[in-house]
């Protein structure tokens, strides 16, 4: 019962929030902190509870809990949510940046604070169950209950053109899904009679789909994916909705929205089309290296702070793309391991924006040289997440950006040679951040306030992590592995199907 429960408290308690704001805003925000800490303690009381010593040894299967219940009966359709490392580790993700998110906005939300609440919390419920769902339909369910609170978020506590970038994030998240959805009822139509009229994941791992139908069925769900991760071309909602977001949506956004994107690939797209998979791989890491250049040439293009981070997360995706597609141990350790860690630096420098613009009334890095002598203590902590950023050893993200380019290059080092060069375009333009807004000459004479004790402990959480995981990643990857590896021994069944690592050089 612990699974509903981490999908049930974000929307219970995100309508007490909006109940509780009419009587004190300071209640509404402390429900809302109140019940994802709690979230956050449970998940990692089921860390430690369930995974021993961080360890699956003795467990049967890849799912360490799971909770089934019948939902719409006459169709097959269950609640059926279960957890395993992969999703164990976003589950984590999810509640700590949750967390971070409502401190982050505790003085900036003035506007209907219990509505924002109620959307904030409802955002981290969909994507909870997007992370534990086992059954597709209620996985479209919970990827489509992430779009409508986001919306709102964009759309009434956004910036100058929050009206805009919220609609172009709805109708690119929305179009999208709907080729999922098509996905989904393909699968189910097509082949539901022999898995017992049900959408059950399990039921359609293995099943002797020909290949032109597969290659369709795959392209679904890739593009949905693909839409969120992000992926070049179909990326451009992305800088426009971190850039007019409020600081919590850009967390959400770009610690765990995108996340869910990269989760569907390694969790549906592999697994359930493998033999689609092994043909489309040269397309998709070629779409990945694009990305990872391009995000990064136009990070370092960027003058408004936000939307340079923004495409950053461009070129940080990219990476992971490639990882998911490369499809073996290390490529698929370190493409988690980025999700973790580029969810954790890129929110932190995000909550940093948003703390600068409430201070300064600008996003123009042009206008914010010399800062370090003014804010220390801001400057130091977002030095350290630029750092990660361009995977500096020591930090996390070094940790994954390595795995994935040594796991890609054993299979592809074409591929591998050409991601390298993003990395190096990721030292320049996180450096120019630094450069840019803390040292210089100063432009502007700014007498702003440092970081407040709150935004202080939102910054040592944020970096103790990353450095955690930098120094001792071990704990991560072990939870993580046992996933990895039953996904990787994906039964393709059928003289039509190809195994998903039947190409040349693949390990």
């Amino acid at each position: 019962m612990m699974l509903p429960v981490l999908i049930l408290v974000p929307l219970i308690f995100g309508v007490g929030a909006y109940v509780a704001a009419r009587v004190s805003v300071a209640a509404a925000r402390w429900i809302a902190l109140l019940s994802l800490a709690g979230n956050l303690g449970l998940s990692i009381y089921i860390w430690i509870a369930y995974f021993g010593p961080i360890s699956l040894a003795g467990v049967t299967g890849p799912w360490v809990l799971e909770w089934d219940a019948p939902w719409i009966a006459p169709l097959g359709v269950h609640f059926h949510v279960g957890m395993d490392g992969l999703s164990l580790l976003l589950v984590v993700l999810t509640n700590l940046l949750g967390v971070l998110s409502v401190a982050a906005s505790w003085t900036e939300i003035e506007e209907r604070p219990g509505f924002f609440h109620l959307n904030l919390l409802w955002v981290v419920a969909g994507i909870v169950g997007v992370f534990l769902s086992l059954d597709l339909f209620l996985f479209y369910v919970f990827w489509e209950l992430m779009l409508v609170p986001m919306y709102f978020l964009i759309a009434i506590w956004g910036h100058e053109n929050r009206v805009y970038a919220a609609v172009k994030f709805f109708i690119f998240t929305q179009f999208s899904g709907l080729f999922m959805l098509l996905a989904i009822v393909g699968l189910y139509v097509l082949y539901g009679s022999q898995t017992g009229g049900t959408f059950e994941y399990a039921n359609y791992i293995g099943a002797p789909i020909p290949r032109g139908i597969a290659m369709v069925l795959m392209l679904g769900f890739f593009v949905a994916f693909a839409v969120k991760l992000p992926v070049v071309p179909l990326h451009s909602w992305l800088p426009d909705a971190h850039t007019e977001a409020p600081t919590a949506g850009s967390v959400i956004l770009a610690g765990l929205l995108l996340k869910t994107g990269a989760y569907g690939l390694i969790r549906f797209v592999v697994p359930l089309f493998p033999w689609a998979v092994a043909d489309f791989r040269p397309a998709a890491m070629t779409l990945a290296l694009i990305g990872i250049l391009y995000g990064a040439l136009a990070a370092y293009g960027q003058t408004d702070l936000k939307r340079l981070i923004a495409y950053t997360s461009i070129s940080h995706m990219g990476l992971v793309l490639l990882g998911i597609f490369a499809w073996n141990s290390l490529a698929l350790q370190g493409a988690v391991m980025l999700v973790l860690c580029h969810g954790l630096a890129t929110g932190g420098l995000f909550i940093f924006a948003g703390a600068l613009q409430e201070r300064t009334k600008t996003r123009d890095i042009r206008v914010m040289g010399g800062l370090w002598s003014t804010v220390p203590r801001m400057s130091g902590a977002t030095m350290v997440l630029a750092l990660a950023s361009l995977d500096l050893p020591g930090l996390g993200n070094f940790i994954g950006g390595f795995l994935v380019l040594l796991g890609t290059f054993r299979a592809y080092p074409v591929y591998a040679a050409g991601a390298s060069l993003g990395l190096i375009v990721s030292t320049i333009y996180s450096l120019r951040i630094i450069q840019a807004v803390f040292h210089g000459e100063k432009t502007v004479d700014w007498k702003i306030a440092d970081l407040h004790p709150r935004e202080v402990a939102i910054m040592a959480v944020i970096i103790g992590a990353l450095i955690w995981l930098g120094l001792y990643p071990q704990p991560a990857l072990d939870t993580v592995q046992p996933s990895l590896n039953v996904m990787q021994q994906t039964p393709a069944r059928g003289p039509a199907q190809t195994p998903v690592d039947a190409t040349p050089g693949a390990p």
